[in-house]
């Protein structure tokens, strides 16, 4: 990995905007059926350097192990064939969906016979900052393509060589088929002032921010953020039981929730049970993570009920573990867990296990967060599975972009209005 000195850094990261910016207006006017086939060439590019990749990545992982970093974050940073190979399905998947640039949002006539359009269009310059995770290297390139903008991305130390690898490859796509390869660019370098750079928005160059890792990153770029931000939190995602929750479905909803996959964001760190359930649902579902290799930690009343679990403190509540590990407490109904949940919520992902529509209805309704689910696991929060194709990271703020950030989420828009000779009076 390249490292400079100040001066050379500045320059570079303000090379890169000016190159990403260049190659906006073209990406911007380019017809659908060109962005369609780049991403398909990207896809096909990406299991053609499948050796290479891999090669990267175990590069990448030994570093990881020798770092002594935890399992939950290995897993993040893991490729094999077959994610490798859903990799390729998730940018072959965006280039299938609808283009959104263009499309007509609305339309209306006014009584003076003019006539408005608010008509969909890129954004410019995206600027990705994120961690670990080196699918998302392939995710936001394929994402900001479709949606006709710009990318410059900047992963992480842990995951450059793997990232590196991947870019590569979406650039070859992108050659291919005769857009700019400076359409998707990465950050040669792993200095962190690199960051600071971006978020300073590179001279005018970056349109808008988008991070995706843990608390202290996000954290940096919405505090140095010169430009708008779409802020991808922390996942503290929780999951209720009522007491009308079916018990066999309860049990399998969360152990999914936990442990399918313990380092997303998408997975359940606290787990709140209705003290009014018949004590054999509570047991039933702790048995289940209990066998499923997760450690509980729950509060006392908890432990009255079942002693094979550790004490609780208020710190775990508000911890995203990213590892087999769950908070555990008992909520007076629908009324506790609401109340939970609006005290400790990230704002990302909740679910809701019940048969009472009452319950279902006010979690619905009285919650803020950005996904909501019923009788569902909270890895379903994945753009992927709502069919984007993919997402960039799941906002979490309230304005533009809420929930996964997929290509309609990477738009603007713009009014057009057509007139036959009308004058303002």
């Amino acid at each position: 990995m390249l490292n400079t000195d100040e001066d050379k850094l500045i320059e570079m990261m303000s090379d890169l905007g000016q190159r990403a910016r260049s190659a906006a207006k073209p990406l911007s006017i380019a017809s659908a059926e060109q962005k369609k086939l780049a991403l398909r060439f990207m896809a096909e590019a990406i299991i053609a350097s499948k050796k290479e990749i891999l090669a990267a990545n175990r590069l990448d992982i030994e570093q990881a192990e020798k770092a002594g970093t935890a399992p939950a974050f290995i897993d993040r940073l893991m490729l094999n064939e077959e994610r490798l190979q859903s990799i390729a399905d998730g940018i072959a998947a965006i280039a299938e969906l609808p283009d959104p640039v263009g499309e007509v949002i609305a339309a209306w006539e006014r009584p003076n016979g003019l006539h408005f359009e608010r008509v969909r269009t890129p954004l410019g310059v995206i600027g990705v900052i994120y961690e670990s995770r080196p699918n998302v290297t392939a995710d936001a390139g394929a994402l900001c393509l479709k949606a006709g903008n710009a990318v410059i991305l900047r992963g992480g130390s842990d995951s450059a060589h793997s990232s590196a690898a991947i870019h590569k490859a979406l650039v070859a796509g992108l050659v291919k088929a005769g857009l700019p390869a400076d359409a998707i660019q990465m950050v040669p370098t792993t200095d962190r002032a690199a960051v600071g750079e971006m978020l300073k928005g590179l001279s005018g160059n970056i349109d808008v921010i988008v991070p995706r890792g843990g608390k202290s990153l996000v954290a940096r770029v919405q505090s140095e953020a010169r430009v708008p931000v779409f802020a991808h939190l922390e996942g503290l995602c929780h999951i209720y039981v009522d007491a009308s929750a079916k018990p066999d479905m309860a049990e399998a909803v969360v152990v999914n929730a936990k442990m399918r996959r313990t380092g997303i964001c998408g997975a359940a760190e606290t787990l709140l049970i209705d003290k009014n359930a018949e004590p054999k649902l509570m047991v039933g579902v702790l048995d289940a993570l209990k066998n499923a290799g997760c450690e509980l930690r729950a509060t006392q009343e908890v432990l009255d009920h079942y002693p094979d679990a550790t004490m609780a403190v208020d710190e775990d509540f508000r911890t995203e573990y990213l590892d087999a590990i769950i908070t555990v407490a008992l909520v007076d109904g629908i009324d506790g867990a609401i109340d939970h949940i609006s005290e400790y919520s990230s704002h990302h992902t909740e679910a809701v296990i019940a048969e009472d529509l009452d319950v279902v209805s006010r979690f619905f309704n009285e919650l803020d967060s950005a996904i909501l689910l019923h009788n569902a696991s909270t890895q379903f929060a994945d753009g992927g599975e709502f069919g984007m194709g993919a997402e960039i990271g799941i906002a979490t703020g309230k304005m533009h972009a809420r929930g996964p950030v997929g290509v309609e989420q990477l738009t603007s828009f713009k009014y057009r209005v057509s007139g036959n000779g009308q004058t303002r009076a």
